[in-house]
């Protein structure tokens, strides 16, 4: 583990794995380095890439300051870039994309970008995120009630099955979810505006200028698998692909692949 720091003094934790070109993961909501999806494919990729994994503030060995606002998380990824020699192949997954993405367009040193499955919702294929929704996770966070606050993200942001977020308490890995529920507004505050059911507004990212992968999973949802179609139609640059067999929650065996071939082109 290397320490870094942010330009407002925080404290980035990250890893940093494996040989060649530089590659920065960027972990979704109520992730962080060894509880993330994006810890598999840093092994994998690690063969081909210099691969860097960082908590995200406010998760794991991290650090927070306040107040919060997007724009210190985009620092984050700029001060890790920095470490990484930049400019580098950036991956996010989930609400990383959004953050990726928010990066990419702020002109962030980045040679390529690859996106899986942000959380957007373009149409009516299920409903949006609430008028309060941003609102309602701040007010029960502000009152302690963390557990509701991931109850509530689950239903109304991720859009989950009432039964099957009731049965998430008796999960092991309930207490780890509930630790990083304070994180739930960072990740909301890059996604909650295209999470309307309506199309991107027009002139949505115009910073992005670089090369642009979008994906989704073929056994994935529809309403995601159509924003992620969509947004590889708005930028510039962009392409989509879908990996067959894959949901949300992609193989690292599956996603590496198209990674490793969209980063050499």
């Amino acid at each position: 583990m290397t320490e870094i720091r942010s330009a407002d003094g925080t404290r980035i934790a990250t890893t940093r794995t494996g040989a060649g070109p530089a590659v920065i993961l960027v972990d979704g909501a109520m992730s962080h380095r060894g509880q993330s999806i994006n810890d598999g494919l840093a092994t994998v990729l690690s063969g081909t890439f210099t691969v860097w994994t960082y908590d995200r503030r406010g998760r794991g060995e991290s650090g927070d300051t306040a107040p919060y606002a997007p724009e210190r998380e985009i620092e984050d990824l700029a001060a890790v870039i920095e470490a990484a020699g930049g400019p580098v192949f950036l991956y996010g997954t989930s609400s990383g994309a959004a953050l990726a993405l928010a990066a990419a367009d702020a002109g962030l040193p980045i040679r390529r970008l690859a996106l899986y499955e942000p959380p957007f919702i373009v149409d009516g294929t299920r409903p949006a995120i609430p008028a309060d929704y941003l609102s309602r996770l701040d007010e029960l966070l502000a009152a302690g009630r963390r557990a509701e606050a991931v109850r509530y993200f689950m239903r109304k942001g991720v859009g989950l099955p009432g039964p099957v977020v009731a049965m998430m308490r008796f999960m092991p890995a309930w207490p780890k979810l509930k630790a990083v529920a304070h994180t739930l507004p960072y990740d909301a505050a890059f996604v909650a505006a295209y999470e309307q059911g309506r199309p991107y507004p027009a002139g949505s990212w115009p910073g992005v200028k670089v090369p642009v992968l979008v994906m989704d999973g073929g056994k994935s949802q529809a309403w995601i698998r159509n924003a992620a179609r969509a947004l590889a139609g708005v930028l510039p640059d962009a392409e989509h692909r879908t990996l067959d067999g894959q949901t949300h929650i992609v193989k690292p065996e599956a996603l590496a692949p198209a990674l490793t071939a969209f980063f050499h082109e």
